[in-house]
């Protein structure tokens, strides 16, 4: 079994105002340093998206990818990789938790690439690919531009 990479941040913000923006693909691009495009395939009874295509230049690693989204309760997501130029597998989740006034969000993460590389720079890579988005994630939220954030 591949082993996952995960990481943990706190947002100064409900859950459900971090889930919103976890949830708003077409916005990616905005938060996202790696993500130049994002495109909803596909949606479920609720309007979440459940399969989404990424464009990734994360400068020498491009990609076009198309996640599978399962949607667990209103605090946790889920994805895995339906295809992909670079990858063999990606799988990923967010977990909310709240605390308090603020919400604790756990990233998690496995990928696997088509070309060789080595376990410590893949686990690397992956630790990388986390904390970007978390950091990401928590400046888009704390700084009230994202929907569902006004104050």
């Amino acid at each position: 079994m591949a082993e996952h990479t995960s990481s943990s941040i706190t947002i100064e913000a409900a859950p459900a105002a971090v889930m919103g923006v976890i949830a708003d693909f077409a916005r990616y691009p905005d938060w996202t340093g790696e993500v130049k495009e994002a495109d909803v395939l596909a949606s479920d009874a609720q309007g979440r998206a459940e399969q989404v295509r990424l464009v990734m230049d994360a400068g020498a690693i491009k990609d076009d990818q198309t996640l599978a989204y399962t949607w667990v309760g209103p605090d946790e997501v889920t994805w895995t990789l339906v295809k992909s130029q670079m990858l063999r597998s990606l799988d990923g989740s967010y977990r909310l938790r709240a605390k308090g006034e603020a919400t604790e969000v756990t990233y998690q993460l496995t990928v696997d690439v088509k070309i060789p590389m080595l376990g410590m720079i893949k686990r690397k890579a992956e630790k990388v690919i986390i904390d970007r988005a978390l950091a990401g994630l928590k400046k888009r939220v704390e700084s009230g531009t994202a929907p569902g954030t006004e104050g």
